[in-house]
């Protein structure tokens, strides 16, 4: 089966390329790749399988197979916050994919955390797409703050990786808004690519997708798990039906179109080519919406992961024939727990999911009654992670319903802890090894004053949130536990030999180390992370 990448994009990159140039001292380009949902327990599980792009930066880069998200918010925008930034998202300001904001001046409370909910008329829903919620700068804001010719493009399959990677300096940035390949920039032109991109890619989802051909190491992972009335995951081969937009984002072609409009921006804005170093950051996002819609075992997501690989080896040929002195860094943004179901299969006899009567909104209403209420005085998303007080309570039942809250959260069998707001204050933002730190101290670097919970609750481990699974979420991620922390960070650059190591490293350490690649200040003071010395050939400053 060959790579899925649309053949126009192909052609199109192809028009834009032009000769080999030499190399230089320090990479022109930086290729940042985020790979939404990639464990470090996928990526060794898959590994052996790889021949193409994944390989070649297992190989030829510098690898640490033990890199770490290393907050407890294990979830798509705060992951993205830290990969370009160097910060934890106590300091990026990125909690949750979503959180509550009741003093929002809106009815709709819910703040999504790439809005600008001051746009008049919009919701956590219907939003206006905006950095307004990062707190702090990106590689791209910093190298432009320096060097003003500098570029920094970005596209992906969801906005909140476009936004969080890119940041407010963003020259061009793109991502699927559900209908089209949209920007939140005003102003500039649209590349043909973008153009192109959006031409191709509506052709390709107004026509049916057959199944895809399965190959023998993908057989040996089909078994079928009925995890809902009506509802079977393990052995699809990931067809879907003409115009299911939602289907075609848990489908290979979709990291296919933006590696394919990456590759075309390189050549048509002659990125790497400019009198500054340059930044185009990529969110693949299909190994997530796989991973939700199947789990990561099973023959959806081994389709997903060898295509994945094949597609990113095109790219980077593409890429070698521009010439461009390019460096790539390869990472994610949290792991995955699978299903419960399969995971008990193979010997997780403590894999369960959480009880419905967990979720906030459930527990606020028991404790309704004793405080005069019949609503729920608990507001959260969900089973677990942060949890606010009804705000329009007395400050003396508010804390008393804190009380009574943790109480309850405490004494469930299926909750490791619960943790108030005014107890993650008083701990000191954790530092060193990521792997050595505990449950509370994850949490902490995930806590933000201002918008993070009253009560942040964290499950035991192997106890998925998803009570009741529906299409398209069966398996999900947002815990404290290394399925979820742990992701590969890869950083390769042409000439530089490759190895493999085994220490716990952050995302935050990202950006430290590529700014001593490309001669971009980070003072310490102003980053978690500390640059990684001789990844990818790095000579960090003293």
């Amino acid at each position: 089966m060959r790579p899925i990448m649309p053949k126009l994009l192909l052609v199109a990159a192809a028009l834009f390329a032009t000769p080999a140039a030499a190399q230089t001292a320090a990479p022109k380009l930086i290729v940042a790749i985020s790979v939404d949902q990639l464990s470090s327990d996928l990526w060794e599980q898959y590994r052996p399988l790889f021949t193409g792009g994944l390989a070649r930066l297992a190989n030829e880069g510098t690898l640490f197979v033990n890199g770490y998200q290393s907050h407890a918010a294990s979830e798509t925008c705060p992951g993205h916050s830290t990969l370009l930034t160097g910060r934890h998202p106590a300091a990026t300001g990125i909690i949750a994919n979503n959180w509550t904001d009741q003093g929002a001046a809106r009815a709709d409370k819910t703040i999504y955390c790439a809005e600008d909910e001051t746009v008049p008329g919009t919701t956590s829903g219907k939003y206006k797409v905006s950095p307004a919620h990062l707190r702090v700068t990106t590689l791209g804001d910093r190298l432009k703050a320096i060097s003003p010719r500098s570029r920094n493009v970005t596209v992906a399959g969801k906005d909140r990786a476009a936004v969080m990677m890119s940041g407010r300096s963003a020259d061009g940035r793109w991502y699927w808004d559900g209908k089209s390949w949209a920007t939140d920039l005003t102003g500039a032109a649209t590349p043909r690519t973008i153009s192109a991109l959006n031409q191709v890619y509506a052709a390709s989802l107004a026509a049916p997708r057959g199944p895809l051909e399965l190959p023998p190491q993908c057989q040996a992972r089909a078994r079928a798990y009925t995890v809902a009335p009506g509802l079977t995951v393990g052995t699809g081969r990931l067809d879907r039906v003409a115009g299911d937009a939602r289907g075609a984002r848990a489908h290979p072609e979709f990291d296919g179109a933006v590696l394919a409009a990456g590759a075309g921006l390189v050549g048509e804005l002659q990125l790497g080519r400019g009198p500054a170093t340059d930044v185009l950051s990529l969110g693949l996002s299909a190994t997530d919406y796989v991973g939700h819609s199947f789990g990561s075992g099973g023959t959806e997501m081994c389709l997903q992961m060898l295509a994945l690989d094949r597609s990113l080896g095109d790219f980077l040929r593409r890429l070698d024939a521009t010439g461009v002195n390019y460096a790539v860094v390869l990472s994610s943004d949290h792991g995955v727990m699978d299903l419960p179901e399969r995971l008990r299969d193979g010997g997780v006899a403590q894999a369960r999911r959480a009880e419905p009567a967990l979720a906030a909104e459930q527990v606020g209403k028991l404790l309704a009654p004793q405080f005069g209420r019949t609503e729920s005085v608990l507001r959260g998303e969900g089973i677990g992670g942060d949890i606010w007080i009804d705000r329009t309570l007395s400050t003396a039942i508010r804390a008393r319903v804190l009380r009574a809250a943790v109480e309850r959260y405490r004494a469930h069998p299926q909750v490791h802890g619960a943790y108030t707001a005014d107890e993650l204050r008083k701990l000191a933002m954790p530092s060193g090894s990521p792997d050595k730190w505990s449950v509370m101290e994850r949490v902490r670097a995930s806590f933000d004053p201002a918008r993070s919970g009253d009560l942040v609750v964290v499950l035991k481990q192997w106890v998925s949130p998803i009570a009741a699974p529906t299409k398209g979420y069966v398996a999900t991620h947002g815990s404290p536990w290394d399925y979820d922390r742990r992701v590969p960070i890869v950083i390769w650059r042409k000439g530089v030999s490759g190895s493999a190591r085994s220490e716990a490293v952050g995302t935050v350490d990202i950006l430290p180390t590529l700014g001593a690649l490309i001669g971009v200040p980070v003072p310490a003071a102003s980053i978690d992370g500390r640059c990684l010395n001789a990844a990818a050939g790095v000579r960090c400053p003293k």
